[in-house]
């Protein structure tokens, strides 16, 4: 009697062990891209509080050292402020202030700085500085200004206008000076470059023909000395009419900051 074989199981296609399921990717993107959200927010959150922090600093100081309101004053720090706080140096800080008060005159300065150490105990990479001042401002300027008009003075065009009588056989002629402004050795020097006698066009020489030596007081070149109200670290470089105000640029020499000579009154001549 034979044995029948053991029962051989049949196999079929549909008993191969079942796929594994794949795994939805979007919840870890959409989580990743939370992250990075939030991390982007706190990141904004601590740049926004050290630029105002920063800011707020510098108004501060220009208060205390140079009596400039807090609110009068425009603070600019170029670049993203956290790593420059890292790295302990701006790139570029701008400086605006209206109405500021120097030694013997007031204007709206601006000054841009680069290369500006955290703590002040190093040299600036460079720095320049505009001070701007009005058809008043300029009058006040100019009055201790010995025998100079300054209450005819108005800024036309590129030029600083003055009226001066000159009295000939008793009569006052008027003569109209249109002045040049330029920087001369740390001064403003106000140099006659256009002329009128009664309204008419003039010149030099006819001017002294006509009036003799009384044409000296038109002529000359008048001067007030600036780097005197200023430290010596700015150096009067160019001085211009633009838009009915007398503008005077400055360098600003790189070791201001620690360079106590360069912080002293500066000079003429």
């Amino acid at each position: 009697m034979t044995t029948p074989p053991p029962d051989v199981p049949t196999l079929y296609w549909d008993d191969a062990p079942p796929p594994r399921r794949k795994r939805r990717l979007w919840p870890w993107i959409v989580s990743l891209v939370v992250v990075i959200v939030l991390f982007g927010g706190a990141a904004f959150a601590g740049e926004w509080l050290a630029r105002d922090l920063v800011e707020r600093g510098v108004r501060g100081a220009l208060a205390s050292e140079l009596g400039v309101p807090a609110d009068q004053a425009e603070v600019q720090i170029e670049g993203l402020v956290i790593p420059q706080l890292i790295a302990g140096r701006f790139d570029e800080v701008r400086i605006s202030a209206q109405d500021v008060s120097l030694q013997g005159f007031t204007g709206d300065v601006d000054v841009t700085a680069r290369g500006v150490p955290l703590t002040a105990d190093g040299p600036l990479d460079s720095a320049e500085a505009t001070v701007s001042l009005d058809q008043e401002q300029v009058r006040t300027l100019l009055a201790g200004v010995e025998g100079f008009p300054e209450e005819s003075l108005a800024l036309t065009g590129s030029e600083v206008a003055i009226s001066i009588d000159l009295n000939l056989f008793g009569v006052a002629i008027p003569v109209g000076v249109g002045l040049t402004p330029s920087a001369q050795a740390g001064a403003l020097a106000l140099t006659p470059a256009s002329l009128s006698v009664a309204g008419a066009t003039a010149d030099a020489q006819g001017l002294r023909d006509q009036f003799g030596a009384l044409a000296d007081v038109v002529l000359q070149t008048w001067q007030v000395c600036i780097a005197s109200s200023l430290p010596a670290g700015l150096t009067l470089t160019d001085v211009a009419v633009v838009d009915e105000r007398v503008v005077a640029q400055f360098d600003i020499a790189s070791g201001i900051l620690v360079d106590p000579t360069l912080q002293d009154s500066g000079v003429c001549g």
